[in-house]
């Protein structure tokens, strides 16, 4: 399992958002914003495709020490050289995403309740994606945990939580507060159409209540 995982601030760049973006300058800007955690999320890309802007993605941000997680696809992940993979409940078990990337990339798993968090931790996972705490637009007929539900899953495991889901400047405290260990953003990020502008705003507001 691999150790010492920031997900701090995780940003989710996700095609359906991406639009006119480079892809490249846009990690590098989340990079230099402050995003501990980059995720790539392509539900509808090709594979050749995907792997394509995988590539590109790490390319832009190898050195940085900020892990490009892919999202769903173990073998785009092995294939551009990223840091690791999130995974699905029904996407390919944790135990064989590790057969196939080996002991130190980065295994992270989506859960909605604490059966769930509780197996995917015994099963290797190296950080949780808990969700969704409020209402969204980015998953459909995904189920409404809330601040509570987090708060659960928080107390029954001991590897990092990170909140997604319906996640705004506005909310960050009351996540926090609820014990996240890491907050995801996907919609919050691009409004207003200003990428770098918006991360630095959400990582001054994650540390400002981190700090007291």
């Amino acid at each position: 399992m691999t150790q010492g995982i920031d997900v701090s601030f995780y940003a989710i760049i996700d095609e359906d958002y991406v639009g006119a973006h480079d892809l490249g300058t846009c990690a590098s800007e989340l990079v230099r914003a402050g995003a501990s955690t980059i995720q790539y999320r392509a539900k509808n890309l090709p594979s050749k495709k995907f792997l394509l802007r995988a590539l590109t993605l790490e390319g832009a941000i190898s050195g940085s020490g900020v892990p490009l997680i892919i999202n769903d696809r173990t073998d785009i992940a092995l294939l551009s050289g990223a840091s690791g993979v999130h995974l699905g409940r029904e996407d390919v078990p944790v135990e064989k995403a590790r057969e196939i990337l080996g002991p130190n990339r980065i295994i992270g798993v989506t859960v909605h309740g604490v059966e769930d968090a509780l197996n995917a931790e015994l099963e290797g996972a190296d950080y949780l994606g808990v969700g969704s705490i409020f209402p969204t637009s980015t998953k459909r007929n995904v189920p409404l945990i809330g601040l509570a539900g987090l708060k659960d899953i928080k107390a029954s495991v001991k590897i990092p939580v990170v909140a997604i889901g319906g996640l705004t400047l506005e909310t960050i405290a009351q996540v926090v507060k609820a014990g996240a260990d890491g907050l995801a953003f996907i919609s919050e990020l691009w409004r207003g159409g200003e990428i770098g502008k918006r991360a630095r705003e959400i990582r001054a507001a994650i540390d400002s209540v981190r700090k007291g």
